[in-house]
């Protein structure tokens, strides 16, 4: 019998009349490869396309960001001399028009030439009404885009006037028409009644109200003039108001009034500034303003909107200063941030009329560009060689340069100065703000409103939102993962697995609608029984476990086991049921029937109706299905060998469970979560929905947030494409994609660790 079996186990297949050669099985197994073949083909051609996918993804957006981080470049054309600045006396003022087309120049003799800007050639020319024997003794400008001029002159009036390009489409021909209007009158208005010169002028328009304000010396000539005019006859009429200020102690170097009236400041001695409260016409306040006793203020002005100074000395340095309101409610003149262009005396300083950068030339020719919300030099070039006039178009793409007796064109490339690290991560101190804050306002009523661009606040909503939505989900997910797959019956966990993968399928859209429209004013408005139903439910739960294990045995082994967690319905049910249905009373009897206002009054916390307590219960529903099932995955798969070892060994199933299972199964349930985590980061439509898209950086569980992917959601649609805005939405992508593949990195990488720790289990 033993020969005849190892007679049979020594045989060939063959020789027990078996032939695995046959042409059907040879082909089988040719087809068998072919398809293996394909399949690793295809499915490495996937992964490969799906990296592929994921990079190209990355470059398009670092190709659309990029251009956000380059600085400014100049292109200079050649110089031409214009034979209309021969017979021109020496230039007091240079301007660009809004198309690039026509230039204008005030000379000394009152003569205002307009020229073409491209080929220099005179246009037409305007003798402004000077009265005899009078000169130009000081130049003022109102706030950039006005083009009014005020002209100081020497037998102390002033001459306001207005240059004005029309445009008209004569056989559909674009043409500029260039003039002088005098929207005050042709006549110079009186300023210094004693007829002495005037050092420096400035003026500032505020509705009908005109404020002009000299110097004489150490005096100050403030006038006030109201304008109306006559809807039916067009009759202008005017109204002077003079206004008394405190003298000068020093020379007076230049007048610069803010365009709301309500301050004047007032550079005076080597670095001294007056600031005076125009609502009250009292001195505010006397400002050092550079710390050397060395240096000295050789040129001053306001940038967009009047509300910052400008104020350059003789060591090429730029400093912005504003009005900041103080701890005890009084406004005091602040040193925000200063700029540094080339060593030499700064002569001229021009602002953009449409952002907040500007231009700075110094008496050797040196041209800086700079922008003062991001604190960014964008170039430093020089451009001519020593003393020049610039003139900045209002789109701030063209510079003209007047510098012996020639003129020459700078084409600038400047599209996004208001893009830095530091205005995108750091703390920034905004006009009309008392204190550097990070604040995201892409867009204002105002043109002359400073970029809030900071990613800060977004990225804060991002992760606060993810906390709460993880604080409620991970420890349910978990939980359930682990009783499901270890305790529960097989029967129940086939119903249970399945309902709760199913939740997954459910349109976040819809849970978003449902926490903002339902949810957001329930809570507001059930808040003690919300609290009352966290707090309570776990206790419940335990309390339910600890009287089932006092009740009889012969009641307890009546529910077969791994069904017990079915008589938790009831208990939960009615706490649910009483913490809410007591609400009310709750609140009457500890908050005085309204605990959004105890909180608000007595614990000073705010409370928003779309909150991160609503983002964290709805985005929480979202994410236990995805944790739950690779969790419950992972906590099934261990094998069963090594629960019966431990069971057979004397462990109890809790102590098999958090010695053995759980750390088998601990790279799975880390996975888990680090993939609900993502979930939670990258979700869109609930955090859009049910928050009130706060873009404000508070840890409250009662405050709003603004994510980044709800930030991209809002606004793409609005912005301009190749815009800053545009890009810096790019640049939100970015970060959540960077964010999300550091994340999943770091989550291999400690998921692979501990799977080499605990293999040995």
């Amino acid at each position: 019998m033993n020969d005849l079996a190892s007679e049979t186990m020594t045989a060939s297949p063959k020789s027990l009349g078996l032939d695995f050669n046959t042409p059907a099985l040879q082909r089988k197994r040719r087809l068998r490869a072919l398809k293996d073949r394909i399949a690793r083909r295809a499915v490495s051609i996937g992964g490969m396309a799906v990296l592929g996918a994921i990079t190209l993804i990355f470059f398009y957006l670092a190709y659309v960001v990029l251009p956000m981080f380059q600085g400014a470049s100049l292109d200079s054309r050649k110089p031409v001399q214009a034979a209309w600045l021969n017979e021109a006396a020496a230039p007091l003022l240079l301007t660009l028009e809004e198309q690039n087309q026509m230039g204008m120049r005030l000379d000394q003799g009152g003569q205002v030439q307009f020229f073409d800007a491209k080929s220099m050639q005179a246009v037409s020319r305007v003798q402004l009404p000077i009265p005899a024997d009078t000169r130009i003794v000081a130049v003022g400008q109102d706030q950039p885009g006005s083009n009014r001029v005020a002209l100081g002159l020497s037998n102390g009036q002033v001459l306001v006037f207005q240059h004005v390009y029309k445009i008209t489409y004569p056989n559909d021909v674009k043409t500029i028409n260039p003039s002088i209007e005098y929207p005050f009158g042709e006549a110079p208005i009186e300023l210094d009644t004693q007829g002495r010169e005037l050092d420096h002028v400035g003026l500032s328009l505020n509705g009908g109200t005109l404020m002009l304000v000299g110097s004489t010396g150490t005096e100050l000539q403030v006038l006030s003039l109201g304008r109306e005019e006559n809807l039916m006859t067009g009759e202008v009429s005017l109204s002077e108001e003079r206004v008394s200020l405190p003298q000068i102690s020093e020379p007076i170097k230049a007048l610069i009034i803010d365009p709301r009236h309500l301050w004047l400041y007032v550079i005076n001695g080597r670095a001294t500034a007056d600031v005076f409260d125009m609502r009250n016409n009292s001195l505010n306040g006397r400002y050092k303003l550079l710390g050397d006793a060395k240096l000295e203020v050789t040129n001053a002005t306001s940038l967009l909107g009047g509300i910052s100074l400008m104020i350059g000395d003789n060591s090429g340095a730029i400093q912005q200063w504003f009005m900041v309101r103080q701890d005890d409610g009084k406004a005091e003149l602040t040193s925000i941030r200063s700029f540094q262009l080339a060593g030499n005396p700064i002569i001229q300083i021009l602002p953009e009329e449409r952002r907040k950068g500007f231009f700075a030339l110094d008496n050797k020719g040196n041209l800086g560009i700079f922008h003062s919300t991001a604190h960014r030099t964008l170039l430093t070039e020089p451009v001519a060689e020593g003393q020049a006039m610039l003139a900045l178009s209002p789109r701030a793409n063209r510079v003209l340069v007047e510098t012996d007796g020639q003129l020459q064109r700078l084409l600038v490339d400047n599209p996004h100065p208001e893009i830095s690290w530091s205005s995108l991560w750091g703390k920034v101190w905004y006009e009309n703000y008392d204190a550097p804050q990070y604040v995201w306002q892409s867009t204002s009523a105002s043109t002359d409103n400073e970029p809030k661009l900071s990613l800060a606040p977004l990225a804060f909503g991002t992760l606060k939102a993810a906390f709460y939505a993880m604080l409620l989900a991970a420890p349910l997910a978990i939980a359930a993962a682990l009783y499901t797959a270890y305790f529960m019956a097989p029967a129940l966990r086939r119903k249970v697995k399945p309902v709760i993968e199913l939740m997954e399928a459910l349109p976040t859209v819809i849970l978003g609608f449902f926490a903002g429209l339902f949810l957001a004013p329930y809570v507001e408005g059930h808040l003690p029984g919300i609290f009352s139903l966290l707090i309570f439910t776990p206790i419940g739960i335990l309390l339910a476990g600890y009287l089932w294990s006092r009740l009889p045995e012969s009641i307890r082994l009546s529910v077969p086991d791994g069904w017990e967690s079915a008589l938790l319905i009831p208990v939960i049910l009615l706490v649910g049921y009483l913490s809410l249905g007591l609400s009310g009373h709750v609140e009457n009897w500890l908050f005085d029937g309204n605990m959004r206002l105890w909180l608000s009054n007595d614990l000073g916390i705010p409370f928003d109706q779309r909150n991160a307590l609503v983002v964290g219960l709805a985005m929480g529903f979202a994410v236990i299905p995805t944790i739950f099932s690779i969790a419950e995955d992972a906590v099934f798969s261990v094998p069963k060998s090594l629960t019966f070892g431990s069971l057979a060994l004397g462990a109890t199933p809790w102590q098999t469970l958090t010695r053995v299972v759980i750390l088998t199964a601990s790279p799975g349930i880390f996975s888990a979560v680090m993939i609900g985590m993502g979930r939670a980061v990258g979700e869109t439509m609930i955090v859009l929905m049910a928050t009130g898209n706060t873009a404000i950086m508070d840890m409250s569980i009662f405050e709003g947030l603004r994510t980044l992917a709800a930030n991209v959601a809002v606004e793409m649609p609005e912005s301009e494409v190749g815009g800053t805005h545009y890009r810096v939405l790019f640049l939100s992508a970015l970060v959540l994609l960077g964010f999300t593949f550091v994340m999943n990195t770091l989550a291999e990488l400690v998921r692979q660790r501990l799977r080499v720790k605990y293999a040995s289990l």
